[in-house]
């Protein structure tokens, strides 16, 4: 069984029932050695016989369930053995009590539930036969297989919360894991755009000022020595501002370096989506300058809302539309898929989901201080819409 926090109270169960099957199968053999009888001496042989049976099958009892069969069978040996010693001394009856346990957890619930009515009645029967027909032989087997059923049950919920507070457990790791990569790539991104901006505006910026003046002073009339040191310093700012702007690319993230948001996802479309079967058209113009922390989260965007509709929408194609008007814009990626109900995505406040992908989508918007809006019906595609203000994102 899996180490869990109650895998000590599941030790304990088990180590107690093994004590209790013991100590009543030895109080048989000191009761036949007490009050001896002609039957005393084969009932001690089987009650050793059946103490070597229990300890050699106890290992394949509480196995996996690939050898449940032979505990099954190791169970019914148990049963036959147990039989035969009560057909010779009624403190045998004692027994059935452990028996309850094993046959609740060897058998399963129903057949278990069975396997104890039958051990009830043989129990009730082998007391009435031995000592008379009385109401404590017949109520105290019964009492016990009640109580063996209300605690062999409860045994079972606990290990079924055990092994699913387990696996809630392990799934909140993951998770966990999954977050702080998701953390470290967002951070890792936001100071790579912020590098960039900073470069952009202050040192390839001054660069490109000098290089304009220095062009504009090599033109003038100036001696032939002024000339070649202006020249000079000019080529000088043309190679720092080409190595700035070099830097610039490599702090550009990978997907979107040289291309712009357009090109990025033009590419995007031309491999990777249409080689999984769906054409995507990009309106997305290159001449849109947006912020790069910007440009990023559209991408990734754009990048899990298509592989949503790959996975899930049975489309035909898809679209991705940039649109901006001043200091907004808005952020369209449609399909003519087989479409939802909003109300029921993860993204929604009674969301029962297990899918990731709009929360995660909304997260990136709301974190840009934008708006998301899902149009959907069943049968009738899906748009995602994402307005957003500059302002708001920078």
């Amino acid at each position: 069984m899996p180490h869990t926090a109650l895998t000590p109270v599941f030790v304990g169960l088990r180590a107690g029932l093994h004590m209790l099957f013991v100590a009543l199968t030895v109080l048989v053999i000191v009761r036949a050695l007490i009050a001896p009888t002609q039957a005393s001496i084969a009932a001690i042989c089987l009650a050793v016989i059946l103490l070597g049976t229990y300890a050699v099958g106890t290992l394949i009892a509480w196995a996996p369930r690939s050898r449940r069969v032979a505990g099954a069978v190791w169970l019914g040996v148990i049963t036959l053995e147990w039989i035969a010693l009560l057909w010779l001394t009624p403190e045998a009856a004692y027994l059935v009590f452990p028996l309850f346990f094993l046959y609740l957890h060897l058998l399963g619930r129903l057949w278990g539930s069975a396997a104890i009515v039958v051990a009830t009645a043989i129990a009730i029967c082998a007391l009435g036969i031995h000592g008379g027909w009385t109401a404590g032989g017949v109520v105290g087997p019964i009492v016990g297989a009640g109580v063996a059923l209300l605690i062999g049950l409860g045994y079972e919920a606990l290990a079924r919360e055990a092994h699913q507070r387990e696996a809630l457990m392990q799934e909140l790791l993951a998770t966990r894991g999954q977050l702080a990569a998701t953390e470290r790539e967002s951070g890792v991104l936001a100071e790579r755009a912020r590098l960039a901006r900073e470069i952009h505006d202050t040192v390839a910026q001054g660069l490109s000022s000098i290089q304009m003046l220095l062009h504009a002073a090599e033109r003038a009339d100036l001696d032939g020595a002024g000339v070649e040191h202006v020249v000079l310093a000019r080529e000088t700012a043309a190679s720092a501002l080409a190595d700035a702007r070099h830097f610039i690319r490599e702090l550009t993230p990978p997907d979107l370096d040289g291309r712009g948001l357009g090109g990025a996802l033009r590419r995007l479309a031309s491999t990777q989506w249409a080689a999984q079967g769906l054409p995507v058209e990009v309106r997305v113009s290159d001449a849109v300058d947006l912020p790069m922390h910007v440009q990023t989260a559209l991408l990734r965007i754009a990048q899990g809302a298509i592989a949503n509709v790959i996975q899930h929408a049975d489309a035909d194609s898809a679209t991705i539309t940039l649109t901006v008007g001043g200091d907004r814009l808005q952020f369209t990626i449609a399909d003519d898929g087989r479409g939802f109900d909003p109300a029921q995505s993860p993204g929604a406040p009674t969301g029962r989901s297990d899918s990731f992908g709009l929360r995660a989508t909304r997260e990136r918007v709301d974190q840009l201080g934008g708006t998301l809006t899902v149009t959907s019906a069943p049968g009738e595609g899906t748009a995602l819409t994402i307005d957003l203000t500059l302002e708001e994102a920078a």
